[in-house]
């Protein structure tokens, strides 16, 4: 059955303090969710989040930690049930981008690049799995270079790659607590995180591949996440590229 609102909600946003996990911190709260705002370096921006749903009469805590570390991913979840008795919904939009030839990766690199991309996510799907009530959603952000034939990212698409079988596995094994498990995957977002790794010549290529040559909006992405954590509950299992018609192959 669907669950068409938020309200009285519990809501876990990895990374949940800026950009679009910022966003979706506000729009669930807004929806009626009570939300669990992690971060790891954004103390500020966390702060800023937590005041804002509470000002305008929401609920919600933040929470600091280390998603690569999974007593830090635990404890995240221990806060939820803590707090608010438990959670509905699991969304992690954490990442970490690096744009290097593989010949020039370090061994550090590609660890720290596996580290958020592919442990703290997979991490923080078997800890959803294991403290989400019933009926709940997980949902993931990959990225549209999982489809894509390019250079220069293969720590970032390599690292993200395994969240299509991560969700896939996860959608079976949580099927019978009626868990949906989906990973959306966004062109280049325009938002702090694209820019270090780009020349303004690469970034006008990259809003070229895309229709209205733009970069992806988050606020273009927000909407499908709220759809998948409300009215979404039949798809599961899928990886979903909304790019604007974004390719590099």
């Amino acid at each position: 059955m669907a669950e068409t609102t938020l309200r009285d909600k519990v809501a876990v946003i990895g990374g949940g303090e800026k950009n679009l996990g910022g966003l979706l911190s506000r729009d669930f709260a807004d929806a009626g969710a009570k939300v669990v705002v992690h971060y790891h370096t954004g103390e500020n921006e966390a702060e800023q989040t937590v005041k804002a749903i509470r000002d305008a009469g929401g609920q919600a805590v933040s929470v600091h930690g280390d998603l690569t570390k999974v007593a830090d991913v635990r404890r995240l979840f221990d806060t939820a049930v803590d707090t608010y008795g438990g959670a509905d919904i699991a969304v992690n939009t954490t990442g970490m981008v690096l744009r290097k030839p593989i010949l020039e990766t370090s061994e550090e690199e590609y660890d720290r690049m596996f580290g958020i991309n592919a442990k703290a996510a997979f991490f923080f799907i078997q800890e959803a799995g294991r403290r989400l009530n019933d009926h709940g959603k997980i949902i993931s952000l990959g990225t549209s270079l999982l489809a894509a034939f390019t250079d220069g990212y293969s720590t970032y698409a390599g690292g993200k790659a395994p969240l299509e079988h991560f969700t896939r596995a996860a959608a079976k094994e949580f099927a019978d607590r009626h868990i949906s498990v989906n990973t959306v995957a966004p062109g280049p977002m325009d938002t702090p995180f694209f820019y270090p790794q780009e020349t303004p010549e690469r970034v006008e290529f990259h809003k070229s591949q895309a229709m209205g040559h733009q970069l992806t909006q988050i606020e273009d992405i927000a909407p499908l996440i709220r759809f998948l954590a409300t009215e979404g509950w039949w798809f599961t299992g899928q990886t979903m590229f909304p790019n604007g018609g974004y390719t590099t192959r």
